[in-house]
């Protein structure tokens, strides 16, 4: 026994938790049982009646057991901790997480993978969900990013259609290489994306070893109303360690929740997870005559011309008490930001913003009454009331509109202040923008940020995925990977036919 871990030793630990404490078993309603391992019948070998309420409760809450799967980020695992503030940037964002040095945030994270189900394996070549829940004094923020900081498509009226690729055939049910592939041929600005996906960073060795990004470009608010735009980091303090495609695959086949038990273990061990906050700043001149479009998602700002700037550390010291209670039913919506926050004209964080309507799908339209989603740190009142599932006072017998005489909640001067006016003009239409700089920045990961064994590696992972898609399409990538660097172009090409020639 004493080779198992923390993560095997849940139960023997809890047991000694409660110690010789007696407990009864009871009903949902509360109504004690004194035998629980009969059914109501008619004589022993009789039918059951339908008066038996112990069983018929029991086996209606099983058939209800299950919510409906997140479509995106289903598996997944969680922590809690803290943010604490480090640096004074209160000169950007008057936001009162980042109120001074030493100020501590109660935090939940959520780690998941992207396209596969919630039985799939942690350790599959895919990117990682890293989204953070902070619980502050002025309402929830959720920073809901991934351990990339770039996405696949910059037009959020894609998004589904990506996300199908990456789920199954509707015919065979099956994962397709022609669908995955084909979009990537036909969406040159997946290119970037795509790159990492298939770098050594593709396969994070545990959710502690790698980096967590805001992805998208948000805006900030000082205290004077000066807006600045900004990027989110979240730099692994564990330092970047990645799996090689052989390991990978096979804890996917001896221990496929390998990356939630490493977690659960470091915690419960005591080595407590960090990460560094940093932002990236950029005025609003800059962002009018920057080479790249501050608000495409599939470019980053690059370090020299945007340097990191230091906020503070996110440490997770908690494991969840309850994984159902505390990370399944976790609900992050972009839209949730505190005063000092705001979005920017990014238009796939304006598409996010409707996250929220999944959870209403998901958990119900008072999914923020949940206790690991309210923002417990602020009194909630307004004039939203009832609906499915309202287990709080309903705001007792406050009125239930605006305007009222009765002594309603009234409106924030600090929420209107801490807020930028602006104006937009433009005509209205439908601006596609898939033929815009796909490569420049891809072009720069090839031969400035790789290693030429990184890049070797690169290629192998590419040809080994690529080769299973049609010729077709293997040929319209290969356009694209050319478009990047010809000699990635190239290497592809002989890689493929290699791989080509091993399978005849």
């Amino acid at each position: 026994m004493a080779n198992r871990d923390k993560a095997t030793n849940q139960l023997l630990d809890y047991k000694k938790s409660i110690g010789d404490a007696a407990t009864t078993i009871t009903t949902s309603s509360g109504e004690p049982i004194g035998i629980k391992d009969a059914v109501l019948t008619v004589g022993p070998r009789g039918p059951l009646l339908f008066e038996d309420f112990h069983f018929l409760d029991e086996l209606a809450h099983f058939d209800r057991e299950r919510i409906p799967e997140r479509v995106v980020h289903a598996k997944g695992a969680g922590a809690f901790g803290y943010f604490e503030v480090t640096h004074d940037i209160t000169k950007y964002c008057a936001a009162k997480v980042f109120a001074g040095v030493n100020k501590r945030t109660p935090i939940a994270v959520r780690f998941s993978t992207v396209g596969g189900e919630s039985g799939s394996a942690d350790t599959v070549r895919d990117p990682r969900g890293f989204a953070v829940k902070f619980y502050t004094e002025e309402g929830i923020w959720d920073l809901v990013g991934n351990n990339t900081p770039i996405f696949f498509i910059r037009d959020p009226t894609l998004f589904p259609s990506f996300i199908h690729t990456q789920k199954r055939n509707p015919q065979t049910h099956l994962k397709d290489p022609d669908m995955f592939w084909d979009f990537f041929a036909l969406r040159p600005e997946a290119t970037h994306q795509f790159a990492i996906l298939f770098s050594d960073r593709g396969i994070p060795d545990g959710f502690r070893h790698m980096n967590g990004y805001g992805s998208n470009t948000f805006k900030m608010i000082n205290s004077s109303n000066v807006p600045v735009y900004c990027k989110f980091h979240h730099i692994t303090d564990q330092g970047i360690r990645n799996l090689d495609p052989k390991r990978a695959a096979e804890l996917a086949s001896s221990d496929p929740d390998y990356s939630t038990r490493d977690l659960f273990n470091a915690i419960a061990e005591g080595k407590f997870p960090s990460w560094t906050m940093y932002i990236q700043v950029m005025t609003f001149e800059q962002a009018k005559t920057y080479k790249y479009n501050p608000f495409d998602v599939t470019k980053i700002w690059p370090h020299e011309d945007f340097p990191l700037i230091p906020v503070g550390k996110l440490v997770l010291n908690r494991n969840p008490k309850n994984y159902f209670a505390e990370v399944e039913q976790i609900a992050f919506a972009p839209s949730h930001m505190p005063p000092g926050i705001e979005p920017s004209p990014d238009k796939m964080l304006q598409g996010r913003l409707f996250y929220g309507d999944t959870q209403r799908y998901r958990l119900g339209v008072n999914y923020l009454q949940l206790p690991v989603n309210c923002p417990y740190r602020v009194a909630v009142k307004n004039y939203q009331r009832d609906g499915r599932m309202c287990f709080t006072d309903n705001q007792d017998g406050a009125p239930n509109y605006y305007p009222n005489s009765f002594g309603g909640p009234q409106e924030s001067l600090r929420a209107r202040n801490l807020r930028e006016r602006f104006s937009v003009t433009g005509d209205v239409d439908r601006y596609r923008s898939g033929d815009e700089d796909n490569f420049s920045q891809v072009t720069n990961f090839w031969l400035n940020v790789l290693s030429c064994q990184e890049r070797r590696r690169l290629v192998e992972n590419i040809a080994a995925s690529l080769i299973n898609a049609n010729p077709t399409i293997q040929v319209k990538a290969l356009s694209n990977f050319t478009q990047v660097h010809p000699d990635l172009g190239a290497q592809l090409t002989r890689a493929l036919k290699l791989l080509s020639s091993t399978k005849m």
